[in-house]
């Protein structure tokens, strides 16, 4: 099974380049199968890496909270699992 880990958030007003760059230079240990990187309007930065395991798979590394001086509110997480089509 796969779980994703979402990680977003919104930078201070004109740090948007700034939260995407520092986003991009957090390790992750171990790696995950697959992480990618968006931004959209509003200096918003999405996060999500892909891991081998279940849903409450204990320990998996997540992107940690950015100063203070970069984001506007605090970090929205979430967790999704893979579901099969049984079509």
């Amino acid at each position: 099974m796969t779980v994703a880990l979402m990680w977003e958030a919104r930078a201070v007003a004109g740090k948007g380049e700034e939260l995407l760059a520092w986003a991009t230079r957090q390790p992750l240990d171990p790696a995950p199968l697959r992480r990618e990187t968006f931004r959209a309007p509003e200096d918003r930065v999405l996060v999500i890496t892909w891991w081998d395991g279940a849903y409450d798979t204990p320990g998996l590394p997540e992107l940690p909270e950015p100063g203070e001086d970069l984001v506007r509110r605090a970090v929205h997480r979430w967790r999704f699992e893979t579901v099969t089509d049984e079509n």
